[in-house]
């Protein structure tokens, strides 16, 4: 019976530790906010410039993957920063709103 309670114990701080580490964290870590907080304004601070920008140029831009890309794109246009022109494939742009 002191072998059940023990474990009951030890699962339960377990998970009382993961869940107050996802609390603090946010999921991301401070650094890899800042970076990606920095790779948006990077991609606004190219539009103002250019007027235009695609996936593959924020790829090439920020050195990132294309689904990295897309996330940042698609943040900014949720943000209601940029807009979308066009529904797929290369003929895509964004510019701002």
């Amino acid at each position: 019976m002191n072998y059940l309670l023990l474990i009951i114990v030890a699962v339960a701080g377990i998970a009382l530790g993961l869940y107050i580490a996802r609390k603090k964290s946010g999921n991301l870590l401070p650094t890899q906010t800042k970076a990606k907080i920095r790779n948006k304004e990077d991609i606004l601070e190219f539009l103002h410039t250019n007027k235009r920008i695609t996936n593959n140029e924020v790829e090439k831009l920020l050195s990132v993957s294309d689904a990295t890309a897309t996330r940042y794109l698609d943040e900014l246009e949720n943000q209601r920063k940029i807009e979308q022109i066009g529904t797929t494939g290369h003929a895509v742009y964004y510019i701002l709103k």
